[in-house]
């Protein structure tokens, strides 16, 4: 079937329902959390997660190890957190890196995001937070992100990886243009895992005691400085060792070169994310550091190979629903998107009980009614009740630990798209990261990793999908389009006038 947008084909659910909102879910406000009740959201993403058995749909090949992270720095005023409460506290952590797009055989120097997921064991239950090496993510609503990720994936006609696929979806969708800037400089090879940064990427909350709210992104810091591969040495280790990655972990840590992060937050006011000139809840967008600066927190530092990699990484399954006392959500649509996505993925490829696998399973008590199910593992509740409340067991719930409310911006539900005057300028950041803080070795090298990429781009629409994407380059700075144009042989002229007269993707 054709897909030119001449067809008359409408655009349906499973069952055949035809419907409008492909790309925006529905949210309280411009700013405000997703409603449940979007059902295409849940549809789109519920069938996304059951696309592969049995390996992850993304993030399929990682290393991982255990550790523990220290605190060093009094941050009490701002959580409640246990974890934080205590100068010199140490808490036991597994740390998972993974690459993004490739399967469980690909080679771990492609050029990709990488994971950088944290599961925290504390006394109020597990914490996990599931980030990437890069402060931003490719789109900024969860209905899209299975329609990227298929873009990543193999052409399900030839089977094959597909530049064209890639860079058709990235021009028609200018927010990526931060995140692909990125993932096409030398940051986008990283030398192994101990060489580089992690963010939880997405905007957290923390409460602290008196019940007070504000706003957090998490830095992990890279203590052994960052090293990357340039492009022919990422594509030579390769063919050298496409397990590179997982090599340099495991021998550092088995020579006790332990690696290490310096663990920082950034914090915001609700009132500062009002006033903020972009939506501080865009996973596209970054806070500047010199009106948001790092506060230092403590250190994480990987100790501990696992015995068993299948039993304590494959297994290991990470949900930044899995919050404790003292953090909480924002109304970041990506993260509250991921927020049902990821345990519903864990529950297709590990079973409805996958928190009971050792790796998952928080090491005090846990008290709930769930039982039966796949792959239950301990004494399913005994003889106790399977209902609450009751008169028997004594399962209360603490008040002390509930949440403080929070005021929603709006009580209009609607998909909204034209957030604001700024919620849809895609440009201002990467070309401030282009201009401002890449060196000029950094842009030359970034330039000719877009030319190659951008040079597998083929078919009967490869002119459209060029020129589009050469527009976004142009809009966030002229030296770079100009750059990645003269390196693919266009025509300027024929860009700018393809500027003038195609209306911004903005």
């Amino acid at each position: 079937m054709s897909n030119d947008k001449d067809t008359k084909t409408k655009l349906t659910t499973a069952s055949g329902r035809p419907f409008v909102e492909n790309e925006n879910s529905q949210s309280v406000g411009p700013r405000g959390p997703l409603l449940l009740q979007d059902y295409i959201l849940h549809e789109k993403m519920a069938h996304f997660n059951r696309e592969r058995i049995p390996e992850r749909v993304v993030h399929a090949k990682g290393s991982g190890a255990f550790g523990t992270f220290t605190v060093t720095h009094d941050i009490t005023n701002y959580t409640k957190a246990k974890i934080f409460n205590k100068i010199g506290k140490q808490t036991r952590m597994l740390l998972r890196f993974s690459t993004v797009g490739g399967e469980k055989g690909s080679a771990d120097t492609e050029r990709d995001p990488r994971g950088f997921a944290m599961k925290f064991y504390t006394e109020d239950g597990n914490w996990d937070l599931v980030g990437n090496n890069t402060p931003v993510f490719f789109v900024k609503d969860p209905k899209k992100f299975g329609d990227f990720i298929h873009t990543q994936k193999r052409d399900p006609h030839t089977n094959l990886k597909s530049p064209t696929m890639m860079w058709d979806f990235w021009s028609l969708n200018p927010e990526s243009l931060h995140q692909v800037l990125i993932l096409m400089s030398d940051r986008g090879t990283p030398v192994g895992y101990r060489h580089m940064n992690g963010y939880g990427s997405h905007t957290f909350s923390l409460i602290n005691g008196k019940n007070e709210r504000v706003f957090v992104k998490f830095h992990f810091k890279t203590a052994q400085g960052i090293k990357n591969f340039l492009n022919k040495e990422a594509s030579d280790m390769r063919g050298i060792d496409p397990d590179f990655s997982q090599r340099d972990l495991v021998e550092h840590i088995q020579k006790g070169n332990f690696p290490k992060w310096n663990v920082k937050i950034q914090v915001m006011t609700d009132e500062q994310a009002k006033n903020f000139r972009w939506n501080p809840f865009d996973l596209t967008k970054v806070w500047p550091h010199k009106e948001f600066p790092l506060i230092d927190v403590g250190v994480a530092e990987l100790n501990e190979n696992p015995k068993n990699y299948f039993a304590e990484i494959e297994q290991s399954a990470f949900a930044p629903a899995h919050i404790v006392d003292g953090i909480g959500y924002s109304p970041d649509k990506m993260l509250q998107g991921r927020l049902l996505s990821y345990p519903d993925a864990h529950r297709h490829r590990l079973g409805a009980n996958y928190e009971q696998i050792p790796v998952n399973k928080c090491p005090y008590m846990v008290a709930n009614y769930q039982r039966d199910g796949q792959m239950r593992v301990d004494d399913n509740g005994g003889d106790a009740p399977n209902y609450w409340p009751n008169s028997f067991d004594g399962i209360y719930a603490d008040p002390s630990y509930k949440e403080p409310a929070q005021a929603l911006g709006s009580t209009v539900a609607d998909w909204f798209d034209r957030n604001g005057a700024n919620d849809n300028d895609h440009y201002t950041q990467p070309g401030n990261l282009f201009r401002d803080v890449m060196n000029a070795e950094q842009k030359a090298n970034t330039i000719n990793n877009i030319v190659g990429a951008m040079s597998g781009i083929t078919g009967p629409k490869r002119d459209l999908i060029v020129n589009r994407q050469l527009c976004h380059w142009f809009r966030a700075d002229a030296n770079l389009g100009m750059g990645v144009a003269k390196g693919l042989g266009v025509n300027v002229d024929a860009v700018m006038d393809a500027m003038k007269h195609e209306p911004a993707l903005v």
